[in-house]
């Protein structure tokens, strides 16, 4: 039987050429030309007005605080509803982060932020890390505006939303910064790497001079202050200047493969709907079962015998137990979204016949 994975990697077909070119020269440490031009097809993708490739997408949010000086006794705004990834580096720079819950998008709510902003009392959050869950546009405009007016620096969390648009803008470019991912699950990958983009040339300078040891510029070794080894390979790049050539195409499949699932099952499940003025990349195809009593845990146990492989909605930071003296305004909605959600396989390698195997056993179980 076939095993039907999550989001596999999906080779464009021209990854060992580039390879076998950074092979022959012998180039294969961090930085080269695959490093320089994987940066610039980013660039010319987003319009993003400075790009840097690190070593994963959790780095290169780690590095947006670091330049932005959080430290210690600061407040982090975050999406609740998000990975670790995206936490993390707030806990690495000895920040404490403040969860904000979801609307009816799935993605962190405007009228909570607000609301939290203006009944805080404590020292001002001077950054809000928002997450574009699933590759779905958050209500960027509006939280963007939100931000601007108490002087709160924004981070967008895009990892899995490269090739989303709001107002035909790409995701990452409205924010202070903003962060790809290229994991091995993503739309794209590179393995492992991630990108950092950034609207101030000063700042992105300082991420670009931290991300490789903070080494001063002498012909010897010279540190005045830490850095971090957190450079992209020239033999990753090479692969993500491969992979960009076809994001396109990754989008509309996945786009495709999220309406074959929607045909077919929109009477049974609610579906992660995109809002106004946006375009998805439907990176995951996430679902929620409109029976709040159905067992989540015997489907999932059921489509793994099947060779099926699905996963649980990300199960809210506010209620991991790493977090569970956290700071957090919620409103119910995600911790819901937990209790009866999956992410169904949506790999752009996927045929017709693996989306009718995932459905039948999505309605034998309803």
């Amino acid at each position: 039987m076939k095993r039907i994975f999550l989001s596999p990697p999906h080779m464009s077909g021209q990854e060992l050429e580039l390879i076998q070119k950074v092979f022959e020269s012998n180039y294969i440490a961090p930085l080269g030309e695959y490093v320089n031009r994987f940066e610039d097809s980013i660039h010319k993708f987003t319009g993003a007005k400075h790009v840097l490739a690190v070593n994963t997408g959790t780095s290169a949010i780690h590095l947006a605080l670091r330049v932005l000086n959080i430290g210690i006794g600061d407040y982090v705004l975050a999406s609740s509803f998000t990975f670790i990834g995206s936490i993390a580096p707030i806990l690495y720079m000895g920040a404490t982060p403040i969860f904000i819950d979801s609307d009816e998008s799935w993605n962190l709510s405007p009228k909570l932020l607000r609301d939290f902003l203006s009944n805080w009392k404590e020292k001002k959050p001077k950054a809000l890390i928002l997450t574009h869950l699933y590759g779905q546009m958050a209500d960027i405009e509006e939280i963007y505006n939100i931000c601007r007016k108490n002087d709160i620096a924004l981070i967008e969390d895009s990892a899995e939303a490269l090739g989303a648009e709001f107002n035909n803008q790409a995701s990452g470019t409205f924010g202070d910064f903003g962060i790809y991912s290229f994991n091995g699950n993503k739309i794209l990958t590179t393995s492992g790497g991630g990108i950092l983009i950034g609207k101030n040339e000063e700042l992105m300078a300082k991420a670009r001079f931290l991300s490789t040891q903070a080494k001063e510029d002498t012909i010897h070794y010279e540190h005045i202050e830490f850095g971090y080894n957190y450079r992209m390979s020239n033999v990753l790049a090479s692969i993500g200047v491969a992979q960009m050539e076809v994001l396109n195409q990754r989008i509309e499949k996945r786009r495709q493969i999220f309406n074959i699932y929607k045909n077919l099952l929109e009477d049974s499940v609610e579906f992660m709907p995109e809002i106004y003025n946006s375009r998805g990349n439907r990176w995951l195809t996430t679902i929620l079962f409109k029976n709040r009593d159905l067992n989540l845990e015997s489907i999932i146990h059921k489509f793994k015998r099947n060779g099926i492989e699905v996963r649980h909605l990300w199960k809210p930071m506010h209620l991991q137990p790493l977090f569970k003296d956290s700071i957090n305004y919620t409103n119910g909605v995600s911790e819901d979204m937990f209790k009866r959600g999956l992410c169904l396989p949506s790999g752009t390698a996927m045929e017709i016949e693996d989306i009718e195997r995932v459905v039948k056993i999505i309605k034998e179980f309803i």
